[in-house]
């Protein structure tokens, strides 16, 4: 490999943490004064929290992808229904700074957690707070989720790609049809999110930069770039550029919010339709700690209303008709898993608990073959596709935090890989965990890192990564699914097996990947199916 410029490697290293700094953006510890900045600056979140209905025909647990579907469906069909979300519920504003920054977080980023070492590998510590993306440590595997209304759409870099046939039907195993996706489900998704790849005068801007220099390296390696169906609002974009709104999307901000709006998440989308129905009530700051069903047949839900501070303000027991869970791949599978084995839900099958994968994620970092003064814009642009050893997709990405010059070029790598985990259950703490292997990491790791070299390689990238040791990282996962898989933990439709009224709307119901691709394109469609199947049977 071509090493002109080596020396850029030791700044790019320092930039991605290999210095190894701490740096503080405040205490270690829940801080008043910190507390008090984030009343200022965000004082919406600090208003008095609604209490939920006693009863409801039908509570929602979660605000993501399947959710917000579920619950605006639902609302269509003229069933009340009641979204219980542990995180806040953030406006937008065009200048103020709603959210925190990758760069330099402070607790508006994190769920209730006091340190952080991201991509960049620079460990973080920060006040404790009830912020919007939970970093979830487990043996082996960190995972990232969301922790806000709005779930995933608010943390997440808007990419939204379908599948191919042939990987769908490897995934699915035939309990799903892809035609039907691709002619009603798919499209209906991709015209309630408005979805579109980025315009070409964005594309031309500065801030993507590194977008271009990324499609030219595959393109001399011998790959044809797919443009990236995405669900930012160009237009917003567009108003960063010319200076009538605060920039946040072209300087590198998404994995902890864009302040001004740029990403058309489902707060601006399902969840606001859902509530201009007027039978759809949002309730965030409520934690749901248990589910279990009564012998007549209802739904309980244990819930503790938290406010931003972490601090309790009370408990509740609700009950409701019916109960759609969609907290997430992790969020569903502790409660299901959990429930199953406290004997709140005592019918549940042999298979809560299964099919749990990382959809095969990767990041990698790959040196720039010129130094052009790139920008970091956070809408992933294009991605190429590769299947030489393990079938797989490279999307072009951006470094958090960081959007200037570094030499280094992000990826974020989805293997189509069959490692799969099942959570377990601990009656001592009453917790729900699960384990990820070295070998399930370096299978993907393998497979990415041969392609991304092979770029590097081919199209005389100025720096090796390898030999710093990172240019390839599994250390955590963006894309959680599995844990209660359609087709065996429920039917077809999502229906819990053994528990009529009980449903899973979410990643949990996907076995692990979606084909190369990101999920939430996949999981708002699949609730899209479902909930129309299960409303027009009235069960």
């Amino acid at each position: 490999m071509h090493r002109r410029a080596f020396f850029k490697a030791a700044g790019s290293a320092v930039l991605l943490g290999a210095g190894g700094t701490a740096l503080h953006t405040g205490s270690a510890a829940a801080d008043p004064i910190w507390g008090s900045l984030f009343r200022d600056w965000v004082p919406e979140i600090f208003a008095p929290l609604p209490d939920p209905p006693d009863h409801s025909p039908a509570i929602v647990i979660g605000s993501g992808f399947g959710a917000a579907v579920t619950a605006l469906r639902l609302a269509e069909a003229g069933v009340a229904n009641t979204v219980l979300e542990r995180g806040s519920r953030w406006p937008n504003d065009p200048w103020r700074e709603i959210f925190t920054g990758d760069d330099l977080p402070d607790g508006r980023g994190f769920w209730h957690r006091t340190s952080f070492t991201g991509v960049t590998r620079v460990p973080m510590q920060f006040s404790s707070f009830g912020g919007v993306l939970d970093c979830t440590e487990y043996p082996g595997i960190d995972v990232w989720r969301a922790a806000a209304v709005g779930g995933g759409s608010v943390v997440f870099t808007g990419a939204m790609v379908a599948p191919e046939r042939r990987f769908f039907d490897h995934v699915f195993g035939g309990v799903l049809d892809y035609g039907e996706f691709d002619r009603v489900y798919y499209p209906r998704v991709r015209e309630m999110l408005r979805l579109n790849p980025i315009p070409a005068d964005l594309y031309a801007s500065p801030p993507f930069a590194h977008s271009r220099a990324w499609d030219d390296q595959v393109r001399r390696a011998g790959y044809r770039t797919q443009a990236n169906d995405s669900i930012f609002n160009w237009d917003i974009l567009r108003g960063e550029l010319a200076g009538t709104t605060r920039p946040s999307a072209t300087v590198a901000r998404s994995n902890l919010g864009n302040s001004n709006g740029a990403k058309f998440d489902l707060n601006q989308n399902y969840l606001k339709y859902a509530q201009d129905t007027g039978k759809s009530a949002i309730f965030a700051g409520h934690r749901v700690d248990a589910i279990a069903q009564e012998p007549g047949g209802r739904y309980s839900v244990t819930v503790t209303k938290l406010a931003p501070t972490g601090e309790v303000l009370g408990t509740r027991t609700l009950t409701c008709d019916r109960l759609f869970l969609g907290a997430g791949s992790i969020g569903t599978s502790e409660l299901l898993v959990r429930a199953q084995a406290t004997g709140a839900l005592r019918n549940l099958n042999e298979h809560i608990g299964d099919g749990w994968g990382t959809n095969g994620d990767v990041v990698l970092a790959r040196g720039a073959s010129q130094l052009a003064g790139h920008g970091q814009a956070a809408p992933s642009v294009s991605r190429i596709f590769d299947e030489s050893a393990m079938p797989l997709t490279l999307e072009s990405w951006y470094i958090p935090g960081i959007p200037f010059e570094t030499g280094a070029l992000a990826s974020f790598a989805m293997v189509l890989d069959p490692a799969r985990a099942r959570f377990g259950y601990d009656p001592g703490s009453n917790r729900v965990g699960l384990a990820w292997s070295a070998q399930n990491r370096d299978d993907s790791v393998a497979a990415a890192r041969a392609i991304d070299h092979r770029i590097a390689e081919r199209s005389d990238a100025l720096v090796e990564y390898g030999a710093l040791g990172y240019d390839a990282n599994a250390l955590f996962t963006a894309h959680p699914l599995g844990g209660a898989v359609l087709g065996k933990a429920t039917d077809g439709n999502g229906r819990v097996q053994g528990h009529p009224g009980l449903y899973v709307m979410d990643g949990a119901a996907i076995p692990g990947s979606t084909g190369t691709v990101n999920p939430s394109l996949t999981i708002a469609a699949l609730a899209e199916r479902n909930i129309e199947a299960i409303i027009r049977a009235g069960r």
